[in-house]
């Protein structure tokens, strides 16, 4: 087979540069592998038999088809073998690279993808999942998030181009779930209107206006703090990423607020200062279960009396929160070393038990990330020329073609949810 096509359909695992993606072109070997290769191909082929999904193997087997075969989502197994192999071996981690490698693939990944997490607790029968501590991996130390490995596992992400992020993102470079008005729009240029609403949401819900003292814990790319200096507060800012401190000082300047707003490279450990108002777009699921408490303590002693937090946060149900928090993921390994989604609930707790801080409201918005994803997703597909033309590779575009997808499969199916959480601190100190 000849190199792969942009619109991802077809892929080499010989064109893999192992320079650059050590170790993924191999295929698990030995007996063990076998082993465990056979089991996780009849496992898959016995839950696929149950799955709305068309399943097509090279040798013209086909699972799953039926009367409804030209509506279903068509995965296509290009190397059994290897597939199962990986599977086995590497479980959902092995499950996304063989996509990596060209080992399946799919015309609509995305809607596979939302069909096996609408079923993920069911796949793996209960006496394999009571195992899963035996089989899964754990994440590595240089994941945790503590401050000496943070700065590294933000840049690993955020660092990676600023034009790359540009290809897929709207006008307001914001990287976060946009929020549409009802019914949800489907057209590309409403996706910044959409962006900017999610924004004044919540900075509403922080009562940010003129003079405030804001404090905004994950720059982005710099929108939120331009519009909440453009409604007269005074914004401190501070990210991990120099890439995205360099653009987003460069987009305050050019909107005309540089004196109000202040950018630092800093961890959020480290801030000082009192605020009025404390706002984070989807940091938190970048600080690690470990240190959640550390966070929201921070929080709290850097608000004052009578303030407010407002929170956008991507969340999982608490049951799969708690059986997974030791467990290393696929987004993990290629995505976002050290991040780990929290529950509403565990947001809740510890917030109660730890600070004076305590939710006021909350709003559910997961429809709206997926439709957020699937405009970046699209968008990411059509520039995928572009994305080799950056310098980044086959299988770089094909590890984020599977993000994008895997992460809209999330909150299509309902397993991921993203909520606006709003929090006040007692005036009485």
């Amino acid at each position: 087979m000849s190199s792969p096509s942009i619109d991802g359909t077809a892929s080499n695992s010989s064109d893999v540069d192992d320079h650059i993606w050590q170790g993924l072109v191999q295929v698990p070997r030995g007996l063990k592998a076998r082993i465990l290769g056979r089991g996780a191909d009849r496992l898959f082929r016995r839950a696929a038999a149950r799955l709305d999904l068309r399943v097509e193997y090279p040798d013209g087997t086909v699972i799953g088809a039926g009367q409804f075969e030209h509506i279903l989502p068509r995965m296509i197994i290009r190397r059994p073998e290897a597939f199962a192999a990986r599977i086995g071996a590497h479980g959902l981690i092995g499950f996304g690279e063989a996509y990596m490698v060209g080992d399946w693939t799919s015309p609509d990944p995305a809607a596979v993808l939302t069909v096996l997490a609408s079923r993920i607790t069911h796949l793996v029968p209960p006496a394999l999942q009571r195992m899963r501590s035996l089989f899964v991996a754990t994440p590595p130390p240089s994941d945790d998030g503590a401050a000496h490995n943070t700065q590294e596992n933000i840049a690993s992400h955020y660092d990676l181009s600023n034009e790359l992020f540009a290809l897929f993102l709207d006008e307001t470079m914001t990287y976060s779930s946009a929020l549409f008005i009802e019914p949800l729009f489907e057209q590309w240029d409403q996706l910044a209107d959409a962006q900017r609403r999610k924004i004044d949401r919540l900075l509403d819900a922080a009562s940010v206006g003129p003079g405030t003292r804001l404090l905004e814990i994950g720059t982005g790319w710099g929108e939120l703090a331009i519009r909440a200096a453009a409604r007269g507060a005074v914004v401190h800012s501070v990210t991990l990423s120099r890439e995205q401190q360099e653009l987003a000082r460069v987009r305050v300047a050019e909107a005309g607020h540089e004196d109000a707003v202040s950018i630092d490279l800093l961890d959020y450990r480290s801030i000082e200062g009192s605020y009025d108002a404390i706002v984070s777009v989807e940091m938190i699921e970048a600080v690690g279960h470990r240190y959640w408490e550390t966070y929201f303590k921070v929080i709290d002693n850097l608000l004052v009396p009578g303030g407010k937090v407002a929170l956008q946060a991507i969340t999982m149900p608490h049951d799969r929160m708690k059986a997974t928090r030791n467990t290393y993921t696929w987004v993990q390994k290629y995505i976002f070393p050290g991040g780990f989604l929290p529950s509403l609930r565990a947001i809740e707790d510890i917030t109660a038990e730890c600070t004076s801080l305590r939710v006021e409201d909350t709003f559910a918005m997961g429809e709206h990330y997926a439709e957020t994803l699937r405009l970046w997703r699209e968008r990411f597909s059509a520039h995928g020329r572009q994305v080799l033309e950056l310098g980044f590779d086959e299988t770089f575009r094909r590890m984020w073609q599977f993000y994008l997808a895997y992460s809209e499969a999330g909150f299509r199916s309902g397993y991921l949810n993203v909520h606006q959480i709003v929090l006040n601190k007692s005036r009485e100190q």
